[in-house]
């Protein structure tokens, strides 16, 4: 049995010794719980690509039961032992995930299980060459693509999410340099792999929020924190003996720096952005070699404050006109913000805010993981034009709304039904969530099937707004090729 086959196309993979594809990106926030305005805790991503045309689909996995001896066989042909039963979880996968292997699930990206764990996966990072001479990436290791599955199906808490990836990387190494993210009711954790058997994982405090673009970011640390940090065995006689950092440090730890490549503008410049946009009262000059892995926000931060930094560009900042790589880009697949509610009953605890489409063109809507099914719009859609497909529709607005469509005429409609979409349902959340934890006081049962069909709902209510506006924009496209008569001319039109 192999449920985790996958295909060999790579997303934010700066290095995989496969596939020649070119490094993608990914731009992320992790939130504690006294640093969010809802009280949870946070996870968030842009899943970027290398083309714009590539669909996603929801997706949700019942456990499974397997029998002694059974080994999941990976995507790269990497075989591990299955568990005696893999717990149900949720997630966000690639068009093709079940057509291009046996089993399929590639790419999941991110998802909760049963047991409220979420994860995150990956932003992709570059390798120091001399990290990756010391300890080399392994091609048949672990690499995002079958991970997050991988782990949502066996994970009982954040940290124990931690231990496991970070003991499949000490067994079988990794692909590649990657960092993940990882939450719980009770605790957010970063964990950043940077060689081929080599990793920490930090866990973010209660009262600040990290930034992650495309350079590890992992600095500052101390090894013997074991309460907030975890790390490979051997870690630093490793660092030591292969001089990847000149003064070493077991307080002040960079790991960053030992294993990756510090100071590139394509990152660093999505790091002071987004510090920029939460913590304004910081001032930083742009392009420093690194900015503080952890900071608390000058205000409590809000869903749509982290979908405001994932959709960021430089306008308005001193790099206007020099920065190459904003946060949102057009080729971006999905985005995802994932609150875990340490307040709400467990059923209820995780919540995905989730956009159908390219974040720059579709509004995050709220799932509770205990979504039953999905409306099949939201299991459709290629890498071809499918207008049954929810993914394709929000990405025929993006591609409606832009310069090369009637000088982006139609973007201000798109832009306001994402923010109207958006402010209302954070409203209104709040207020929801206050009912159903009253209903399942009294009535667990209808409380979940309420939350399920709530969610369900609102993914098809969206989608039919998608297609009335993309209606609505293309009448008004095609009428504006119309010649313009003549009043003359168009009265002895009417008369024929």
């Amino acid at each position: 049995m192999s449920p985790f086959q996958k295909s060999a196309l790579s997303l934010c993979i700066s290095v995989t010794l496969f596939t020649p594809l070119l490094a993608e990106a990914c731009t992320s926030v992790i939130a504690g719980k006294d640093a969010s305005a809802s009280g949870a805790l946070v996870l968030s991503r842009n899943e970027d690509f290398s083309s714009n045309n590539w669909a996603k689909h929801l997706a949700i996995y019942p456990a499974v039961q397997y029998k002694a001896g059974d080994m999941l066989t990976l995507s790269n042909g990497l075989k591990v032992p299955a568990p005696a039963k893999s717990l149900r979880y949720t997630a966000v996968q690639d068009w093709n995930a079940m057509t291009v292997s046996n089993d399929g699930k590639v790419f999941e990206e991110r998802g909760v299980n049963e047991l409220n764990v979420a994860m995150s996966a990956t932003n992709s990072a570059e390798i120091d060459p001399r990290a990756n001479k010391a300890d080399p990436l392994v091609g048949m290791g672990i690499i995002e693509e079958n991970m997050t599955g991988l782990i949502l199906s066996q994970a009982t808490s954040a940290r124990d999410a931690v231990q496991r990836l970070g003991d499949y990387v000490t067994k079988y190494g990794s692909g590649e340099t990657t960092g993940v993210q990882f939450a719980d009711t009770k605790e957010a954790w970063y964990m950043e792999i940077g060689s081929g058997h080599h990793w920490m994982a930090v866990r973010v405090p209660d009262d600040q929020y990290v930034v992650v673009a495309n350079g590890l970011r992992i600095h500052g640390v101390d090894l013997n924190d074991t309460d907030n940090v975890m790390h490979s065995k051997g870690l630093w006689d490793f660092v030591k003996t292969n001089k990847l950092l000149k003064n070493p440090d077991t307080g002040n730890f960079n790991f960053a720096m030992a294993f990756g490549k510090t100071g590139d503008v394509y990152n660093t410049d999505r790091e002071w952005l987004s510090q920029k946009m939460l913590t304004p009262s910081l001032k930083q000059r742009p392009r420093q070699q690194q900015y503080p892995l952890f900071l608390k926000p000058d205000h409590k931060i809000r869903m749509t404050d982290i979908a405001s930094v994932l959709r960021a560009d430089y306008r308005g900042t001193e790099l206007n006109g020099k920065a190459e790589r904003p946060n949102g880009v057009d080729r971006n697949s999905e985005a995802h913000i994932i609150e875990m509610y340490p307040d709400m009953p467990k059923e209820l605890a995780a919540l995905i805010w989730q956009t159908p489409s390219n974040v720059k063109y579709s509004p995050f809507i709220p799932l509770f993981n205990v979504m039953k099914t999905v409306p099949a719009a939201y299991t459709k859609g290629t890498d071809q034009y499918d207008a049954s497909s929810a993914w394709w529709v929000f990405r025929e607005l993006g591609t409606l709304s832009s310069k090369s469509v009637n000088k982006s005429k139609y973007q201000p409609a798109v832009s306001r039904l994402l923010a109207t979409t958006e402010a209302n349902l954070e409203q209104s959340q709040s207020y929801l969530n206050t009912m159903l934890k009253q209903l399942y006081q009294k009535d667990q049962k209808a409380a979940i099937a309420f939350a399920s069909d709530y969610s369900n709902g609102l993914l098809q209510s969206n989608y039919d707004k998608a297609v009335k506006l993309r209606a609505d924009i293309m009448t008004d496209l095609t009428r504006s090729t119309e010649k313009k008569y003549s009043p003359e001319e168009f009265k002895k039109i009417q008369s024929l």
